[in-house]
């Protein structure tokens, strides 16, 4: 079968005197409705489905085995919120969740508040979240998306009677706020153009939602807005922020009819997160040059910058990436050497410690603590040996106990599996950390397949975890391994600040850095060396496949962010306005060169490049449908090789790609299969 081949319009854009042809402009469809484009599509998943179809029933048994692993009956671990223990759990050969809850005790009756199944029943996606709960804890507030563009119908729920109000509200971000009066909902609606979040506006139930009043208009366009109410109840806020910028507005919760305070004006570059507790406001922020970022506090009455009283320090070798505040203690999120770190201060006896981890690499965090009276701390840990795991820590007795470790059906056993930590040397001397994952029966050698991940934007951390799906890799002979390369914040801050705007180039030397280690340390070699990453790691894909198409035997780039200097420069496209602090603004001269230095779609050469799989969804709001389809066109055109350059585009989805649970294995299945028929040829 002959890859499809897409017709040539040239279209110019002319920018600082600087004219691109672009073949494939006329692939952009904002609507999604143009027969050619969708015809188009169609064709390259025939193609897809043809070049694959030996695989088909490799696909199924893959499938099959993925789906094996998870156990199909199961529920989360009960927390406990004004007086009821809410969890959610799943039936046997549904795909959804069920949302639940019991009153007073866990022997209690059991009353679901959302059946997720008979909601989605009627549709080929849907996501139900921002599950919200009356002070009175009478209504559920949810958000469902049934097109899979991240934008959201709020509904409401008695529970007293488990009827649906007639209250729809349509176009928002998702998630509600309540205010005490158990009547009064915050939400935030998007741009329907550019599905920029900048309005929030107040619904009364009972009434229409074209009667909501707006209580605040974001006219920056490079902030997005959010609402929601502080662990403490007392005050509800709204926080809007840029990347490099915050500001908070705040009310009590008591006056939603009141008039909204601004919490401390927003600067460049200033950024603060906040929290109340007892009278205070904590506050996390980068202020006077922190750049791993400090705690301080103020008093409710005087939130403003000159009030604010440190707490914990800013430290240079460490990062503050998040705290929690009880009643009796202080608990710090912390990341040193590209490991973290839970700290817990008693405000008392000024005791401080951390909790202490045995395994070399993995990923722990605070889970969710809604209470303040407690001296229990619920915190979640995994590795990549380790299945997700949640545990209930006594911060007093510093004892722990382990409530639920993620059940992997069909005879995994954690001492089957070898994890590493090892460091790479950049180009430039930075020492840029990896994790591997690999069966202790794999030889590792120069024949040893090796499927390298990568990231590397928006501060974005891909810590080690686990991954039931990737034993099907690791089973037949493949070697896992993350590149926790610049423009994460693995090593900290100033790891992101390295890896983006004008230093973005030092994300790619890294990933490359990365790759051509693990082939010195024999772990592998460049026949048997593949690349994976998404969205913006789908534009790592596409710039380190240019720089050095003879590392890799394969490569997968899924939603790839791959046109970056036309996206940056048409404001029409949702997300393009938040992200010149990213990656510059190219209507600058400065940025518009370095951008288009790196920028994949730009840089195709005539050349050999590697067997590709390019993934994508029709209804994807983060990285529009016609980057890839653009891409795929232009790499077939230019190419000298005779290598695959297979595109698969799902009709049905977006950007998170199927919506059940079990559906998502149908598209890992098809990227394995893709991986291991290129290594047994």
């Amino acid at each position: 079968m002959i890859a499809p081949i897409a017709k040539k319009i040239p279209f110019e854009i002319t920018t600082h005197g600087d004219t691109r042809i672009d073949n494939y402009y006329w692939m952009r469809d904002m609507d999604r409705k143009d027969p050619e484009i969708i015809s188009h599509l169609e064709a390259e998943n025939a193609y897809t489905k043809a070049k694959l179809k030996h695989t088909e029933k490799f696909q199924e048994e893959l499938f099959n085995e993925l789906k094996g692993r998870i156990k199909q009956t199961d529920e989360s671990v009960p927390y406990l919120y004004d007086g009821f223990y809410y969890y959610t759990r799943f039936e046997e050969g549904f795909e959804y969740s069920i949302y639940c809850r019991k009153q007073g005790g866990l022997d209690a009756e059991e009353q679901v508040m959302l059946d997720v199944n008979e909601l989605a029943k009627d549709y080929s996606y849907y996501q139900a979240a921002g599950n919200s709960i009356s002070t009175n804890n009478n209504i559920l507030a949810f958000s469902e998306d049934t097109l899979s563009r991240r934008v959201y119908t709020i509904r409401f729920k008695d529970l007293t009677t488990g009827e649906f109000l007639e209250d729809r509200i349509d176009g928002t971000a998702g998630g509600c706020t309540w205010a005490n009066d158990n009547k009064t909902v915050f939400y935030t609606v998007k741009d329907p153009v550019t599905l920029r979040s900048f309005k929030v506006y107040k619904h009364v139930l009972g009434t229409k939602s074209s009667e909501d009043v707006e209580v605040y208009h974001e006219s920056d366009e490079t902030f997005n807005v959010s609402v929601g109410k502080f662990k403490s109840k007392k005050w509800l806020y709204i926080h809007t922020g840029a990347t490099v910028s915050d500001e908070y507005l705040i009310l009590d919760a008591e006056t939603p009819n009141g008039n909204w305070k601004v919490f401390q004006p927003r600067e460049r570059d200033l950024e603060y997160g906040i929290s109340h507790f007892n009278g205070e406001f904590y506050i996390l922020t980068n202020k006077d040059d922190a750049t791993n970022f400090k705690l301080v506090k103020t008093p409710e009455n005087k939130t403003g910058l000159e009030n604010w009283k440190e707490v914990i320090a800013h430290r240079k070798d460490v990062f503050l990436e998040d705290f929690d505040v009880f009643e009796n203690h202080l608990v710090l999120t912390e990341k040193s050497n590209a490991q973290s770190a839970i700290r817990i201060i008693n405000w008392t006896t000024n005791d401080d410690h951390y909790i202490a981890f045995e395994e070399e690499a993995y990923a722990v965090q605070s889970s969710i603590n809604p209470e303040f009276k407690t001296q229990s701390l619920r915190f979640s840990y995994t590795s990549m040996t380790t299945p997700a795991s949640v545990f209930e820590y006594n911060m007093e007795t510093k004892d722990r106990t382990l409530l639920k470790q993620q059940e992997v059906l069909g005879g995994f056993e954690k001492d089957d599996y070898v994890a590493k930590r090892i460091w790479t040397t950049a180009r430039d001397g930075a020492k840029v950390p990896m994790s591997l994952v690999y069966k202790k029966t794999t030889k590792i050698d120069k024949n040893t397949p090796l499927l390298l991940y990568g990231y590397g934007s928006y501060g974005i951390t891909i810590d080690p975890s686990f991954s039931p799906s990737r034993l099907s890799l690791l089973n037949r002979g493949f070697v896992f391994c993350i590149a926790h390369i610049r423009g994460s914040q693995t090593m900290g801050r100033e790891w992101y600040e390295d890896g983006k705007m004008l230093k973005k180039q030092n994300t790619f030397n890294d990933f490359i850095d990365c790759a051509e280690n693990l082939i010195e340390l024999e772990y592998t070699s460049s026949e048997h060396l593949y690349a994976m990453g998404g969205s913006a790691g789908g534009l790592l894909m596409g710039t380190i496949v240019n720089m050095r198409p003879d590392l890799w035997n394969g490569i997968i780039s899924a939603v790839p962010f791959v046109d970056v200097v036309t996206t940056m420069l048409d404001e029409s496209i949702p997300l393009t306005t938040g992200e010149f602090d990213e990656w510059g603004n190219p209507k600058d001269e400065e940025y518009y060169h370095y951008i288009k230095s790196y920028s994949p779609i730009d840089n195709i050469e005539a050349k050999a490049y590697p067997s590709m799989l390019v993934t994508t969804g029709l209804h994807d709001s983060q990285v529009q449908y016609w980057e890839p389809a653009k891409w795929v066109a232009k790499l077939r055109e230019l190419k000298t090789d005779s290598n695959d350059i297979l595109f698969h585009i799902n009709i049905d989805f977006g950007h998170s790609g199927a919506s059940g649970r079990f559906e998502i294995y149908h598209e890992i299945a098809l990227e394995y299969a893709f991986l291991m028929d290129l290594e047994s040829k």
